[in-house]
């Protein structure tokens, strides 16, 4: 007798459930579009708002809502929102909180897609942006007006690493109540400083808002994309909420895997990448065919003093200035010649990169001329990048006299 095949109906409403019980060391990974309730009246009741239940895949699943949880734990905060990347953590920030008329302050030395962002989109709404030195507080209260409603802190700055002094640039913005003060928080991972203790013993100083790109050290594995929001008061982070709904943003089950999966190690590996970009810098700092190293741990780096004040670790990131008789075609010359650095965006990953910048092309009053190059340390042994970097220079050539 022939077996009657099983209809489509039995194999998708079958009756057997998994027993509960299973505990394993990471949390199962929940991949949902459509959330099923069991009557019309859990489906009435329950809402995005709150982490009291599920109603649909783009709100929360078990595995993004555990993340969520972890992230507002090494941030500080308590509560988080996840989106597709950094930049669009702090797109959303910008969405949910400008509107047209009003004014956002981004420091001189911000990651520049986020300024990018201000240039166009931002202003093609309505909103004004002005951009500031973060190294000098009084210039920030100078350009705090009525219709300042944002302003974004970053530190360090990027690419070329000035630490700024948070706890003074937040004490100007707390001058003014309608503004919210946003801290770009990638570099220090939620573990170099918490943005939400910045004062001293019995000074409550805090950012209101923290956003990282976890692409960078808590994935650790240059394969995901994902940016975080993280807030301590309730009803700003509802505000950011709302328009986290609204906007449709959200991440896949796989990717929030792959965090959950990295974040254990993240404590190891920053240590191991800040030991290793201190040992480098140290090295370049002595050699002639550059007139500064920027890393805020180094004591002749833009604003040392605040990041001493403030922080024990530091990044496995850091820059390089050469001398301005070397071109531009020959410090690309010298990362074209390295082997085991890598030319590529982003940093933090398993694979230490090196890419240079024109500096002129990045700031409105640059500190220094030239070229700069920077490097972000992987995890490869020091001594062989460190000759890495010693065989690359023989293809710098000469200096112009």
């Amino acid at each position: 007798m022939k077996k009657k095949p099983p209809s489509s109906t039995s194999l998708i409403a079958h009756r057997y459930v998994p027993p509960p019980g299973f505990t394993s060391v990471q949390p199962a990974v929940h991949r949902a579009s459509t959330v099923i309730f069991a009557n019309t009246a859990a489906l009435r009741a329950r809402t995005w708002k709150e982490k009291t239940g599920y109603t649909y895949g783009l709100h929360g699943t078990p595995t993004t809502f555990t993340l969520e949880e972890r992230i507002a734990t090494l941030e500080g905060g308590s509560e988080t929102l996840l989106v597709s990347s950094g930049l669009a953590a702090i797109t959303l920030v910008d969405a949910a909180l400008l509107r047209a008329g009003d004014e956002v302050l981004i420091p001189d030395n911000a990651y520049g897609p986020g300024k990018e962002l201000a240039k166009n989109e931002l202003a093609a709404w309505g909103i004004r942006h002005r951009f500031y030195d973060p190294m000098q507080p009084g210039l920030l209260a100078a350009a705090m007006t009525p219709a300042t409603r944002l302003v974004w802190l970053e530190a360090p700055g990027s690419v070329t690493m000035e630490f700024p002094d948070l706890p003074a640039l937040v004490r100007v913005v707390r001058e003014h109540p309608s503004a919210t003060v946003a801290l770009d928080n990638t570099w220090g991972a939620g573990l170099a400083f918490d943005p939400f203790e910045l004062g001293a013993s019995g000074d409550p100083l805090a950012v209101d808002v923290s956003v990282q790109a976890l692409t960078k050290y808590p994935s650790g594995g240059a394969d995901v994309l994902m940016g975080s929001v993280t807030t301590r008061d309730a009803a700003l982070h509802q505000r950011l909420k709302a328009t986290h709904m609204r906007m449709g943003w959200g991440i896949g089950g796989n990717d929030a895997e792959l965090l959950l999966r990295s974040l254990p190690s993240l404590p190891l590996r920053y240590e191991a990448q800040d030991r290793a970009g201190r040992e480098l810098a140290a090295w370049w700092s002595k050699r002639a065919e550059v007139v500064a190293v920027l890393h805020p741990a180094l004591a002749s780096s833009p604003g040392h003093e605040h990041w001493a004040a403030l922080c024990t670790q530091a990044a496995g990131l850091f820059s390089v200035v050469f001398d301005t008789r070397y071109r531009s075609a020959q410090v690309d010359a010298f990362v074209d010649a390295l082997k085991l650095f890598r030319i590529g965006y982003s940093w933090a990953g398993p694979v230490s990169l090196a890419v240079p910048y024109e500096l002129a092309a990045m700031r409105s009053r640059p500190a220094w001329q030239g070229t700069l190059v920077r490097f972000s340390l992987g995890l490869e042994a020091i001594d062989d990048l460190v000759a890495d970097c010693r065989q690359a220079l023989d293809a710098l050539g000469p200096a112009a006299s």
